[in-house]
C-alpha cells in the first residue's frame, strides 16, 4: 500500500516522535519525496538518545554506543556523519564492595576478587545450577540463576536490576535477560584456564562507534537533512488526539493544531497512542494500555576537577547502600564531551518512577545526593565536584512484567485494524530496543507503508539471543563494509 493511495489529497504522513526511530522514518520518507510532518513533544530532537548541553558540558541520557550487525543501519550512520564517527574502546565494570569487577563477568576476575569463601559458595552454586535440569525460564531470576548459579545472581545481578526496575527480579520476564545479558559459560572459561583447555570464551564487542559530539550529533544532522529535503519537524508539539474512521487514521491533533494525514508512523508510547485515539478503542484495549508500565530515570551530571576517577565508559554500582545505579564517564566516550581539558564529567543515573521521592526532589537536592554518593563510594572527593546539572527522562524503559506480553498483544490486535498506521521504536512497540533496532523498525515500516511490503515490525530484535557477542550469528543482513572513520587509529580520534 502506498502512502499516496490512502488519501486522494496527498496529505502528509505524520511521524509521531523525533527519536532515532521517528527521525529515521521521516528521513526515509523525504528521500522518497513524500511529504512528512514530525510531531515531537520535547523542545529537542533525539528522544532518549539526545545529547544535553549545559555550560559547555555534553552528556548522554544513558550511554549510547553505536554498534550494529545491520549493514543498512551502519551505512546510514556513515552517510550522515562520516569521519565524525569515532572508534572507541569499550570498558565497563561492576563497582562492588569497593572493587572493580569486569563486566561481562570473566570467571578468573570474579574468582580473584570475591575472596575464598565467596569463591567456594559461587562455585558450588554454579555447579548445582548446571546439574539441575532446566525448566521453563519465565522470570529474569530464573534465566540468570540457570546460567550463573544463585550466588552469583545475588552478588552481581539482583541489587542492580532491582535498582533499575523498582520491582523484584522474580517479576521481570526472562525475555529481558536474554536480550541484555551475555550467556557466559563459567565451565568453558575454567577449562580454558587450564593447560590444553582450549580457546577462551568469546566476550562482547571491545570497540564501538560514537559521534564526536555525542549521539545527539547524529539526530541533529538527520533532522537538518529532513528539513532541507522538505520535511517539517514541529517541536513542543505533544500528540493530543489521533482521529480515525473505518480503519484509517485521518488526522493528528498536536500542539494545539489539527492536521489531516494520509498515514502515520508512531514511536510514542503505546499507552499514549491508545489514550488519545478518537474514538476511543474497546474497553479491553484501554485497560491493557493503562496497565503497561514504564521505568523513568534521571541523570545527575557532575563536572569534576581533574582526571576521571576511572577509565571505564561506565560502571554499574552494585552497592545497595548507594541509590545511584550506573555512572557514565563522558570523557571516555569522547574527549569533546567536556569543554575544559582539566575537567571531566560524570553522569550518575538514578532509576525511579515519575512522581516518586527521587523524581520530585529539587535539582539542588539531587546534585547534593550525587556528590555525597560518589564520595561515600570512595570515587571522588567532594571538593573536586564543580557544580551539577539534572535531566529527568520519563518513560525511559518499558517494563517486562508478567502481564506485559498479553497487554501488548491486545493492543496490537486493535492496531492491526488500521491499514495506514505503523508502530516503531522502543516505546512504540513496548520493546527494549537499542537505537539500531529502533532505526531498523522505522526502515521496515516505511517499506510497508510505501511499497506494500509485509514486514512484521514487531519481530525486529524479538529473538532471545544476545546480539553483541563476537561469536553471535549474524543477523540476516550483509556485513557492513569498513569505513575510513572506523579504520582510524584511536590515537588520531582522541587527540
Amino acid at each position: 500500500m502506498s502512502a499516496a493511495a490512502t488519501r486522494p489529497d496527498s496529505a502528509p504522513v505524520a511521524v509521531l516522535g523525533a527519536g532515532p526511530a521517528g527521525l529515521t522514518a521521516a528521513y526515509r520518507l523525504t528521500q522518497r519525496n513524500i511529504p512528512v510532518i514530525v510531531f515531537e513533544a520535547d523542545a529537542q530532537v533525539g528522544g532518549l538518545a539526545r545529547t544535553v548541553v549545559r555550560d559547555g558540558y555534553r552528556f548522554d541520557l544513558g550511554g549510547h554506543r553505536f554498534f550494529t550487525k545491520s549493514a543498512e543501519v551502519e551505512e546510514l550512520w556513515t552517510e550522515l556523519l562520516g569521519s565524525e564517527m569515532l572508534v572507541r574502546p569499550r570498558l565497563s565494570r561492576i563497582f562492588w564492595r569497593g572493587r572493580f569487577i569486569e563486566y561481562p563477568l570473566r570467571p578468573a576476575d570474579v574468582f580473584a576478587k570475591v575472596g575464598p569463601l565467596e569463591l567456594l559458595r559461587s562455585l558450588g552454586s554454579y555447579a548445582r545450577a548446571r546439574l539441575r535440569r532446566r525448566g521453563v525460564e519465565e522470570s529474569y531470576e530464573d534465566w540468570v540463576t540457570a546460567r550463573f548459579g544463585h550466588r552469583l545472581f545475588e552478588l552481581f545481578f539482583k541489587t542492580y536490576t532491582e535498582k533499575v526496575w523498582g520491582v523484584g527480579t522474580d517479576e521481570l520476564r526472562a525475555e529481558w535477560a536474554a536480550q541484555r545479558i551475555s550467556d557466559l559459560s563459567v565451565g568453558s572459561a575454567l577449562r580454558a584456564a587450564l593447560p590444553g583447555g582450549g580457546e577462551p570464551p568469546k566476550s562482547l564487542i571491545e570497540e564501538f562507534r560514537y559521534p564526536r559530539l555525542g549521539p545527539g550529533q547524529m539526530w541533529e544532522e538527520m533532522a537538518g537533512r529532513i528539513e532541507r529535503d522538505g520535511g517539517e519537524i514541529r517541536l513542543g508539539a505533544a500528540v493530543e488526539g489521533l482521529e480515525h474512521e473505518d480503519g484509517l487514521l485521518t488526522a493528528v491533533r498536536a500542539g494545539g493544531e489539527r492536521v489531516e494525514v494520509s498515514a502515520a508512523i508512531s514511536s510514542i508510547p503505546l499507552r499514549t497512542t491508545v489514550g488519545v485515539a478518537e474514538p476511543a478503542p474497546p474497553p479491553a484495549v484501554t485497560e491493557a494500555a493503562t496497565g503497561l508500565r514504564y521505568r523513568d530515570f534521571l541523570t545527575v551530571a557532575l563536572p569534576i576537577d581533574g582526571e576521571p576517577p576511572f577509565p571505564d565508559n561506565w560502571v554499574y554500582v552494585h552497592d545497595p547502600r548507594a541509590r545511584v545505579g550506573r555512572i557514565q564517564n563522558f570523557r571516555a566516550w569522547s574527549p569533546w564531551m567536556t569543554p575544559d581539558p582539566g575537567r571531566s564529567c560524570l553522569g550518575l543515573e538514578y532509576f525511579c518512577f515519575e512522581g516518586d521521592e527521587l523524581w520530585s526532589a529539587s535539582d539542588e537536592e539531587l546534585v547534593a545526593l550525587g556528590r555525597e554518593e560518589v564520595a561515600a563510594l570512595g570515587l571522588v572527593e567532594p571538593g573536586r565536584v564543580a557544580g551539577g546539572h539534572v535531566v529527568r527522562v520519563p518513560k525511559a524503559y518499558p517494563v517486562y512484567d508478567a502481564e506485559y506480553a498479553g497487554r501488548v498483544g491486545r493492543i496490537r490486535g486493535w492496531l492491526d485494524g488500521f491499514s495506514n498506521l505503523q508502530q516503531i521504536g522502543r516505546n512504540g512497540l513496548h520493546r527494549y530496543n537499542n537505537s539500531d533496532h529502533s532505526m531498523l523498525t522505522a526502515m521496515r515500516a516505511v517499506e510497508n507503508l510505501c511499497d506494500g511490503a509485509e514486514h512484521d515490525v514487531w519481530t525486529v530484535n524479538a529473538d532471545s539471543v544476545y546480539h553483541e557477542r563476537e561469536d553471535a550469528a549474524e543477523q540476516p543482513y550483509r556485513a557492513a563494509p569498513e569505513t575510513p572513520a572506523m579504520a582510524r587509529p584511536l590515537a588520531e580520534v582522541s587527540e
